[in-house]
């Protein structure tokens, strides 16, 4: 089975869908690359290096080797990452909050989580209040059951925090005009007022840190690479208000289950979501895309391409550390060794494994809810 590598894709922070070149988005937003040396400067402070970046999955930054000159100094950074809760969590979701609460265990260091139930209910007609605030605090179960330290996360739904948020985002709404906004997320005289105001709330996350320490706290923000477009006009205005701009480690995105592109909540069969039961993993997984030949009988002859496979692409982004592991089973499956049932039968097992401990962890974080949020 094949797939062409040049479909045209569209990315933008409300919308993914095709096969993504990320190296052209590279080039065309101007960010850098994540090169050996700040994998060595990484791994020199942490002492060891994250599979996300060992695999390029942390890929693009823009001004991570200040955030990392200013960490040598002693002026400690804070992260800040986000979700935007229009449904239940899936595991891509989870790919830059897993590095972030990496980041915090190894640099100590405080993370803001900001979770956009206004942004939802803006964008998506289909959505009310009610629904994207009741997403937001089941979202933040998810972020819980990922282990990070009560003692330094906060978490808070843009609803709930909008006292202290507003003046922020009106900083930076006061110096980003109506042309800058059409220029960098197209928007056009159909799109609500709100819609063009947002990205305001989303910079304001960005300066929190330093209105609450008291002084200008250096920003590190891991997030996918279809995010970039608010930062970019958050980094604009940051110094003409008196604030750091805002770092970014940019990953790719998680892949979906049928090899057409990003993972998307909104084709389920395609997606696994961490409330998803055994059985649903099983039916998903059985259904994915792969790279095998049309019997198994071509496949132990010509063996099968686990670069174009979504079984493969799972394992390699999210559900094995082990990157020994990874190219055994790449190996084998080009060798005609492995075949697709196998290898599916392979990821049943790793997935369901991690989806019953996070669910018992995202249980039990219903009673440590109140311990992570900021509330006016």
């Amino acid at each position: 089975m094949t797939r062409s590598d040049k479909e045209e894709y569209v990315l933008t922070p409300w919308e993914v869908s095709g096969n993504i070149d990320y190296d052209e988005l590279v080039e065309r937003f101007g960010t850098s690359r994540v090169d050996e040396e700040l994998k060595q400067r990484i791994e020199n402070i942490a002492g060891e290096v994250h599979f996300m970046l060992r695999r390029n999955i942390f890929y693009s930054h823009r001004d991570l080797k200040w955030i990392l000159d200013q960490y040598e100094k002693g002026n400690k950074f804070a992260l800040y990452t986000g979700r935007g809760p229009s449904g239940h969590t899936h595991v891509g979701h989870l790919m830059p909050w897993i590095f972030a609460r990496w980041m915090q265990d190894k640099f100590g260091v405080d993370l803001y989580f900001q979770l956009t139930d206004d942004e939802k209910y803006l964008f998506n007609f289909d959505l009310e209040m009610e629904d994207t605030y009741s997403y937001a605090m089941e979202n933040a179960l998810d972020i819980i059951a990922l282990g990070f330290d009560p003692e330094k996360t906060f978490i808070f739904a843009d609803t709930d925090y909008i006292h202290t948020l507003y003046p922020l985002a009106l900083k930076v709404a006061k110096r980003v005009n109506f042309s800058t906004v059409k220029a960098v997320f197209g928007f056009d005289n159909s799109a609500n007022v709100g819609s063009i105001f947002y990205t305001s709330m989303q910079s304001a996350p960005c300066f929190l840190p330093s209105d609450r320490e008291g002084r200008k706290v250096p920003v590190l923000i891991p997030c996918g690479i279809d995010q970039d477009a608010h930062f970019r006009v958050t980094r604009d205005v940051a110094e003409t208000i008196g604030y750091h701009k805002p770092a970014l480690l940019h990953n790719k995105l998680a892949p979906s289950l049928d090899g057409t592109g990003k993972m998307s909540a909104s084709i389920p069969k395609t997606t696994i979501f961490t409330t998803d039961t055994p059985e649903d993993v099983d039916a998903k997984i059985s259904e994915a895309f792969t790279g095998g030949r049309m019997s198994a009988k071509e496949q132990r002859e010509k063996g099968g391409n686990p670069d174009i496979c979504a079984v493969q692409n799972y394992r390699y982004y999210l559900f094995e550390e082990d990157d020994e592991r990874v190219a055994d089973i790449a190996d084998r499956c080009r060798r005609g060794d492995l075949l697709c049932g196998e290898c599916k039968g392979l990821l049943k097992e790793k997935i369901r494994s991690f989806l019953k401990k996070h669910q018992e962890r995202r249980e039990r974080a219903r009673d440590r809810l109140e311990e992570f949020l900021l509330k006016d």
